[in-house]
């Protein structure tokens, strides 16, 4: 039998020191070592405690939790995971946290109350032994971004058709990851991109503007009724399902507040059987960092209907999950490593711009 996870819970709040040890020791893989009210008795009882987890505030006096997190992620090497306020403030502070080394965060309930903290109990649970597992990342693309810087858009983007419709599925690790892979895309990019990012509701919104300042296409949370349409990339909003629908007059998002698919609202299979439905041939699915398996079977239906369909690489993933469970089941026909992402997209999407022309 393995050694339980050891955690350290760091919060000035009393309520939620005693908390938040309650619902994750339920579990016997998760062992509370300790807990401390604010940054300077967490690096204290670093070298005491020796955790393999730390769960972080970033709302903290004295030393804050952002300056806690880079002292940990550099001298100790221990995943982070960043419970956060669920107020636009907090969403920025965490997104700034990811950023700077932290493994994922969970969002507080708006209502601290004991009823309440058992809705993030098994999300939490299951970030902090994925965590264990992971370990601090070593070096790559998407762990060693610094805040977005405003990029250069065309002056003028007309309205065009897709050449290609791109799904993806991304969760754990995807903040970092799916603002590389975009960042890397021309303002002419020629296909239309929809995102479900396993994400709380209020966070997909920042989410979405803060890509858009540091990428050359467009980025927005989408909205039902927004066009398919070249050199865009649409979020889908936290708490919501997303479809495609062909129209005469455009293809358009459809969202909804259908029942959780594999746990999770929203889901990348409800958007990749969507996708595979309405653009067959002319679509292509990614799968990229995550835990667990949503977007696994969608993206097998996708292959049916004889789109692309690729998944990131073990080497480049934060949590190598939902893209293991999709090559494991054959639905993958490419495997690429997160820096050749983007080319990859690029590539798909001209090839299915030239493909037209010829016709």
């Amino acid at each position: 039998m393995s050694d339980p996870v050891r955690v350290l819970v760091v919060d000035d709040s009393a309520l939620m020191r005693k908390m938040i040890p309650q619902i994750i020791e339920r579990d016997g893989g998760i062992q509370v070592v300790g807990t401390a009210m604010d940054g300077e008795f967490a690096i204290k009882k670093m070298d005491e405690l020796k955790p393999d987890v730390v769960t972080l505030d970033l709302d903290m006096p004295r030393m804050d939790g952002m300056e806690t997190l880079r002292l940990i992620v550099r001298n100790y090497r221990v995943p982070v995971i960043i419970v956060s306020a669920h107020t636009t403030q907090g969403a920025s502070a965490t997104f700034k946290a990811l950023a700077s080394g932290a493994f994922d965060f969970v969002a507080k309930p708006k209502d601290a109350a004991s009823a309440h903290m058992e809705d993030i109990s098994k999300e939490l649970i299951g970030k902090i032994k994925v965590a264990a597992q992971s370990g601090v990342q070593a070096s790559n693309p998407a762990s060693v971004l610094s805040e977005p810087r405003r990029a250069a858009k065309p002056a003028a983007k007309p309205k065009r058709a897709p050449s290609k419709v791109v799904a993806i599925g991304i969760s754990t690790g995807g903040p970092n990851a799916l603002q590389y892979v975009l960042s890397q895309l021309p303002g002419d990019f020629p296909g239309s991109i929809a995102v479900v990012q396993h994400m709380p509701e209020g966070f997909t919104e920042l989410f979405a503007r803060r890509l858009d300042e540091c990428c050359a296409i467009d980025v927005k949370e989408a909205q039902s009724g927004d066009l398919l349409i070249a050199g865009r990339a649409l979020i889908c909003p936290g708490n919501r399902h997303m479809k495609v629908k062909r129209m005469p007059m455009g293809d358009i998002i459809v969202l909804s507040d259908d029942d959780r698919v594999n746990g999770h609202r929203p889901s990348v299979d409800v958007l990749f059987r969507s996708v595979a439905q309405e653009f067959g041939n002319n679509s292509l699915a990614v799968i990229m960092t995550g835990m667990g398996e949503d977007g696994a079977e969608g993206m097998g239906a996708i292959k049916k209907a004889g789109g692309m369909t690729v998944a990131q690489s073990e080497d480049s993933c934060v949590v190598f999950g939902m893209p293991k469970a999709a090559i494991e089941r054959g639905h993958a026909i490419r495997v690429v490593p997160l820096d050749a992402m983007a080319n990859t997209l690029q590539a798909q999407c001209t090839m299915a711009v030239r493909a037209a022309a010829k016709v």
